[in-house]
């Protein structure tokens, strides 16, 4: 059953880097008491995700922060040593990086899907949420994964 609008945050693990290397942080961490835009993406450095998608929440990081948001995340069914290297090419300081290395938060949300076709294996599929104390108060989620539209920085922020 895929998430909706008003269900709470399954519980879950990232892995985000730390100050001494990889470190878990759960959706309590990221999530609880703060209003935070999560943005999924298929796979790090892909080109919808890398030219099209995480741009625009680079570069409307402050509007978005301005309207009352406290963080701004991206997860990714990538390991957590790709998604650094990837907000550092990104510029991308002051976004979260999350890594959901085995898919287990996408498969809980229900937003899994299987890229195996084109050599990907099971990622997330491309949405992006605002979540208020670990609730789904926004949920926009791409019918395909070439697409950044309804997922993208100006959609998102029309929504807040």
């Amino acid at each position: 059953m895929t998430i909706q609008v008003g269900d709470h945050l399954p519980q879950a693990t990232f892995r985000v880097i730390g100050p001494e290397g990889p470190t878990p942080k759960t959706t309590d961490d990221v999530f609880k008491g703060r209003r935070v835009v999560l943005v999924a993406v298929p796979g790090a450095f892909t080109p919808t995700c890398h030219r099209n998608h995480l741009p625009g929440y680079v570069t409307r990081r402050a509007d978005i922060l301005a309207r009352g948001i406290d963080a701004i995340a991206v997860t990714s069914v990538n390991d957590v040593f790709v998604l650094d290297a990837w907000s550092k090419a990104a510029g991308a300081e002051g976004i979260e990086f999350l890594a959901d290395g085995n898919g287990d938060f996408a498969k809980a949300l229900g937003l899994d899907m299987d890229g195996t076709g084109f050599g990907l294996g099971i990622r997330s599929k491309r949405y992006a949420m605002l979540v208020e104390d670990g609730v789904v108060r926004v949920l926009n989620v791409e019918d395909a994964p070439s697409k950044a539209d309804l997922s993208g920085a100006e959609a998102l922020l029309k929504a807040l």
